[in-house]
């Protein structure tokens, strides 16, 4: 069987309400719409962290956080974990990864043909310089404004304000990602190989400045405020009223007119014309499989590393973003023409972990050992309806704290120490996501609502245990496919065993130990 194409584009920091497809009365995103309509959406699809390397790590892994160990930005080398993309080339296939990538150094680029990370601030020691040359060349390397914008000053930090960038759309770092993903495709068919491409793209993260056209897209509109944008955010986390109250002050505007509510409208134009803008550049990577015949072999894939408050509870960007699913909710949109299902919508929980697994099924590669998520592909050919014996719900983990979807909740946990002096007897939140979508009234503390909050925190904790992988365990239950063993404890590539919910043992040995 002829293998498929790989193209697997990620954005960074994409609030899932914000799509066309989804409903959004403002948001122009045709290509993704289209992208949607010739394949399966994905509304419950979850981030396995809030921010950008723990998460990154898990969509390439396939490993929650709790066992790959990532929770903070970029890290050293993982030499004894496979990615994803070391993975398909020992299948055969030419891979690249080309724009934001943000991961461990050279974790990444060990498993690729072709390799850019665009954000200067992100390019490991010996990294090359491709998308600063370019800009150089052209004399605009100055101009470049998604890291920073010049406004800011020498504090040296990222400015949370909008304005149109100076920079063509291709100068900027999505059309120059687009431009180069285009041309691994075409390498990849010189090399006679089939791809796993990953095209990463920085926006709609943090600087909003997109290039004309998408600036001037929203030129006049008066931007769709979230119904929870004033929330009084009662019953919520000290951080979060915290953090609202400091986006308030409106100290963050660089812009006239600085006051909050112009500031926040101003964001917010910005932030969608960064999501236009990451939609052209869909659009042009799409057009070229159309344009070279591959589109038929190739699957699709789009989703974000996380979401973004999108100025939800009165906050601009992603912080703290475990407590609110407007950060842990990401768009997931799986698209192969003939193959797949065309225009259908699943409302079961998955997970950033599944995509690995997924697509080595789908390609016909070996699944990967070290890998804790699930395949999609009863749910991608099930025409967007539950499919028995799924796994029951959805985790996302920072180090410290863990929130679980499961039907129609969503549970945050907190160590009874984190606000401690505010809740000394323990904060948590809790919600209805259907009928309190938008996350105002949080009912950890409702008596009406223990039942609930004790069934969630179960399955919270179980996952947490059954997905743990260990160093050894005792017994020390053999696996099926590990190449080595040294008394009788299999391990993975990764050097740990499968957790235990892969694994399967007995309730017997369990319960024993």
């Amino acid at each position: 069987m002829e293998r498929p194409n790989i193209l697997f584009i990620l954005s960074d920091q994409h609030n899932a309400r914000l799509l066309g497809h989804r409903g959004h009365p403002q948001i122009r995103t045709p290509h993704l719409d289209a992208l949607a309509a010739s394949g399966v959406g994905f509304d419950r699809a979850v981030a396995q962290n809030p921010i950008c390397t723990p998460s990154r790590v898990s969509f390439l892994s396939g490993q929650y956080p709790h066992n790959h160990g990532y929770y903070g930005l970029a890290g050293p080398d993982v030499p004894a974990l496979p990615s994803l993309f070391s993975h398909f080339r020992e299948a055969g296939y030419y891979t690249g990864a080309i724009g934001k990538i943000h991961s461990p150094e050279n974790w990444v680029e060990r498993g690729c043909d072709v390799y850019h990370e665009t954000c200067f601030m992100h390019l490991h020691e010996g990294g090359r310089h491709e998308y600063r040359d370019f800009l150089a060349q052209r004399g605009r390397v100055h101009l470049e404004d998604h890291t920073i914008m010049a406004e800011w000053g020498e504090r040296g930090r990222q400015s949370m304000d909008s304005r149109p960038s100076a920079l063509a759309f291709e100068e900027s770092m999505e059309g120059w990602i687009a431009a180069r993903i285009n041309g691994a495709v075409d390498a990849a068919g010189r090399a006679g190989k089939p791809f796993l491409l990953h095209a990463s793209l920085p926006r709609p993260h943090q600087c909003t400045t997109p290039s004309e056209p998408f600036w001037s897209m929203y030129e006049g509109v008066e931007p769709f405020l979230p119904p929870n944008a004033d929330d009084p955010l009662t019953g919520r986390g000290p951080h979060l009223r915290e953090m609202a109250a400091r986006w308030r002050t409106g100290r963050w505007a660089l812009f006239e007119p600085r006051d909050f509510e112009s500031a926040r409208r101003r964001k917010l134009r910005g932030y969608f014309g960064a999501i236009s803008q990451v939609d052209h550049a869909v659009g042009l990577m799409l057009a070229h499989l159309e344009a070279r015949g591959v589109r038929g072999k190739t699957i699709v894939v789009y989703s974000s590393d996380h979401g973004d408050y999108a100025c939800e509870h009165g906050i601009m960007e992603k912080a703290p973003g475990i407590c609110s699913d407007a950060v842990t909710r990401i768009p997931m949109i799986w698209s192969w023409p003939g193959c797949l299902p065309e225009g259908t919508r699943c409302r079961q929980w998955v997970e950033a972990i599944d995509v690995s697994a997924t697509l080595c099924a789908l390609a016909g590669v070996p699944e990967m050992e070290t890998s804790d998520g699930s395949d999609l592909t009863p749910l991608l050919h099930g025409g967007g309806d539950p499919a028995e014996g799924w796994k029951d719900g959805a985790l996302t983990g920072c180090l410290w704290s863990k929130a679980f979807c499961s039907g129609a909740h969503r549970l945050v946990y907190y160590p009874q120490a984190m606000f401690a002096d505010e809740y000394p007897d323990g904060f948590g939140e809790l919600y209805d996501l259907e009928a309190d979508p938008w996350e105002c009234h949080n009912r950890y503390f409702d008596p009406g609502w223990a039942t609930v909050r004790e069934a969630m925190e179960r399955k919270l904790f179980n996952r947490l245990l059954t997905t743990t992988r260990p160093v050894t365990s005792h017994p020390p239950a053999a696996g099926p496919c590990e190449p080595s063993r040294q008394h009788r404890h299999y391990l993975a590539p990764d050097g740990k065993r499968p957790s235990p919910a892969r694994e399967k043992p007995s309730g017997a040995a369990l319960r024993y130990w």
